[in-house]
């Protein structure tokens, strides 16, 4: 087993939180994991990424190289078209619908739409909209989470175990609403 790992988007989505989670699932699983991040400039809106490289063999890279990723996953769409070159010829981009307009010239959305129904393995999916019917809007990346649980290659006992740690802290009710998302994004 092995799986090659981009997670995209930008800053206050929660992709740190989605790495977190895919870790809590790899080691439940007993499975062996690298991951390197970049968030610099994150609390602007800037891009924050995540290459997460998750086997039953040791892993001795942190970082994909290009054409190799068997999963992109991202939360914003512009973020998901960014990394297309690092997706190996069978993998798979599952992005947001939903941009992220922080900049003045952001890209006409349906060019970037259609540039991402290009690729050969893809899911869009409207996860802004997902995430308001479960009532947290805050929830958007467990929903993405959720529609990449089958592409992950791990057990969504374990991942949804993943979001029970990560919210460990927080009321019974916000985790609930973060499983109730990453289930309706199984289902979408």
């Amino acid at each position: 087993m092995k799986r090659d790992i981009i997670l995209a988007g930008v800053g206050g989505q929660g992709i740190l939180s989605i790495a977190k989670v895919i870790g809590y699932a790899a080691l439940k699983r007993g499975l062996f994991l690298k991951q390197a991040e970049v968030h610099g400039m994150s609390q602007r809106g800037g891009d924050v990424q995540s290459h997460m490289r998750i086997s039953d063999k040791p892993v001795y890279s942190d970082l994909i190289p290009r054409g190799n990723a068997d999963l992109i996953l991202s939360l914003e769409p512009l973020e998901a078209l960014r990394y297309l070159p690092y997706l190996s010829p069978g993998g798979w981009i599952i992005t947001n619908s939903t941009p992220f307009t922080n900049i003045r010239n952001y890209p006409d959305i349906e060019f970037i739409l259609n540039e991402i129904r290009q690729v050969k393995n893809y899911r869009i999916l409207d996860a802004d909209h997902i995430a308001k019917e479960t009532g947290s809007s805050r929830s958007v990346n467990m929903v993405m989470l959720g529609a990449a649980a089958e592409k992950l290659g791990l057990s969504p006992e374990f991942l949804k175990e993943g979001v029970r740690d990560l919210f460990k802290t927080k009321t019974e009710r916000i985790i609930e609403l973060n499983l109730i998302a990453f289930d309706k994004g199984r289902m979408n």
